[in-house]
């Protein structure tokens, strides 16, 4: 699920839910959304977290292991 797969991007990179969430220029409680599975993030918002995190859109999306 989308949402796990963030969280566990999110730590393995040692960042916190508010440094991603000012990466992305986005409050930390719309971040936190993402990661409890409440929202998805815009296709803008896919692409900053992959750069980021470096982790590819299909592993966050589910779609490859």
């Amino acid at each position: 699920m989308f949402s796990e797969r963030l969280k566990i991007a999110r730590n393995a990179k040692g960042l916190t839910q508010k440094q991603v969430a000012e990466h992305l220029e986005i409050n930390l409680k719309a971040y936190q959304h993402y990661e409890y599975n409440v929202a998805k993030p815009s296709f803008d918002g896919i692409v900053k977290l992959c750069q980021l995190l470096e982790v590819s859109s299909d592993y966050l999306l589910c779609l490859k292991d």
